[in-house]
């Protein structure tokens, strides 16, 4: 039986998950601004896309992805592609709801703690979803403890993201509470990886998606990278254009 505190942490792997974590939290909330005012829902389904991709698929399911290329689990460990697939569909889809539901109509502490449950435990289970698609010569179950404490603390950074996408004005404050979001995601992700247990299996297993984890994990994180600079891109010129047009 694995201590579950065994896990090694690649350092630069764990690095780069911050950074595409705050990377993505702050493209979020420079998309997320345009949602109250965009005008009419098709325009406002569009950045609410834009923003959940930064956030669903950026923020959190990169860095996910990225930290557990991070983990040498002692074991060869590939990924089911499907699985793989829809845990990032699914970190989307629950940044979307999130957003859109805070993002649309009057701003309320209900509407907050709703968005906040629904997008948090979405992004749980995009989480262990993820941990589902490691295909290994181990069998995975969880401290009870620590996976309900990450539940938890999902819930609470989704909240206070939502709540931080639509009240923050300005470009600093919406840096440093990238690097605040950042640190939630991960913190949310490691407690995730601490409750895991394995036990390792003695049949072999069946074969997913196998790369050296540090190409995959880097791989990840250039084209994850490139998505959230277009990203931003693309708010900064539609930006410019309103300013342009209000003239």
């Amino acid at each position: 039986m694995h201590a579950h505190n065994s896990i090694q942490y690649e350092p630069i792997l764990v690095a780069l998950s911050y950074v595409i974590s705050v990377l993505g939290s702050y493209t979020a909330l420079q998309l997320a601004i345009a949602i109250p005012q965009a005008r009419g829902r098709l325009a406002a389904l569009g950045w609410v896309l834009g923003a959940a991709v930064a956030l669903g698929g950026g923020a959190i399911w990169s860095m996910h992805f990225i930290a557990m290329n991070a983990a040498d689990l002692g074991m060869p460990v590939s990924y089911d592609a499907s699985l793989t697939f829809a845990s990032l569909v699914m970190g989307i889809v629950a940044s979307a709801i999130g957003l859109y539901v805070v993002g649309r109509g009057e701003g309320s502490t209900g509407k907050l703690l709703v968005s906040g449950v629904v997008t948090g435990l979405g992004v749980a289970l995009m989480h262990y979803t993820g941990m589902a698609a490691m295909i290994m010569p181990a069998t995975i179950s969880y401290d009870n403890t620590l996976f309900y404490a990450s539940l938890v603390i999902a819930v609470v950074a989704a909240a206070v993201a939502l709540w931080l996408a639509f009240n923050l004005r300005g470009n600093l404050q919406r840096f440093g509470s990238a690097l605040v979001m950042g640190v939630a995601v991960c913190g949310m992700h490691y407690t995730g990886m601490y409750a895991l247990k394995m036990t390792p299996a003695a049949e072999p297993v069946a074969t997913g998606i196998s790369l050296p984890p540090a190409t995959l994990g880097q791989w990840v994180f250039i084209v994850s990278a490139v998505v959230l600079v277009l990203l931003l891109a693309f708010s900064a010129w539609k930006s410019q254009r309103a300013v342009m047009a209000d003239l």
